[in-house]
């Protein structure tokens, strides 16, 4: 979107509106250029953040939970996120706040669907997230030693087939016997998963889709926040 443009020539607020447009689009070296070129004008990595690239994936976030965006849109503007957060990571520090919190996720043992999850986990990490995304087919103790390893806020499970979603009892019932259960927020997801499910096998949340998974996941952080 921003080919043509002169960022000199441009304010920092005009080069923000602009930032958030081109992620909305999936647009990831303007992306870059634009949080370098903000960097070298004093802009902090952690209002390059927030003001470009969360409030960036805020909107997309809000567009595809109503319907406006679809995933290979999401999936674009997730990619172009990525790439500024490639060049803003290494200038991020647990003091300046840029995590929101810790996610780890992965898809069941038996199930090699990955594209929702992925998808989960870039949302995610849009929102400020620390994502350790664990891959296909997990086994439970997989995901018990990434607990037990990283000590995450939330634990997002996925899984495409009937076949497989039972598994995720499997696993909360491992985090169960090692006695971590209680110090982490479970989300399970997946075509075939419904709200019913996933009180059925104790799951802290269901969530539909990535859009609802991190309007969740903020939801239970402020309300961990809160004691």
């Amino acid at each position: 979107m921003s080919d043509n443009l002169d960022l000199t020539e441009m304010t920092i607020d005009e080069i923000y509106d602009l930032m958030r447009e081109d992620l909305y689009y999936g647009e990831a070296d303007e992306i870059v250029k634009e949080v370098n070129y903000l960097l070298e004008q004093g802009q902090s990595p952690q209002e390059i953040l927030n003001r470009g690239l969360l409030a960036g994936m805020d909107e997309v976030g809000v567009d595809f939970r109503d319907g406006i965006l679809f995933v290979p849109e999401v999936l674009m503007a997730a990619r172009a996120m990525k790439a500024g957060m490639e060049v803003l990571r290494p200038l991020l520090t647990q003091k300046d706040g840029s995590r929101a919190g810790t996610f780890v996720i992965g898809t069941v043992k038996g199930d090699i669907h990955d594209i929702g999850k992925n998808l989960v986990g870039m949302m995610m990490e849009g929102a400020g997230f620390e994502v350790i995304d664990l891959g296909i087919n997990v086994p439970a103790e997989t995901f018990v030693e990434a607990v037990r390893e990283h000590k995450p806020d939330i634990l997002g499970m996925s899984a495409l087939l009937t076949t497989t979603m039972p598994y995720m009892r499997t696993v909360i019932q491992a985090l169960e016997d090692a006695r971590l259960r209680k110090d982490v927020i479970v989300f399970v997801g997946g075509a075939p998963v419904n709200d019913a499910f996933a009180e059925e096998i104790h799951a802290d949340a269901y969530c539909r889709d990535a859009a609802v998974a991190v309007e969740t996941a903020k939801k239970f952080m402020r309300h961990r926040a809160r004691g």
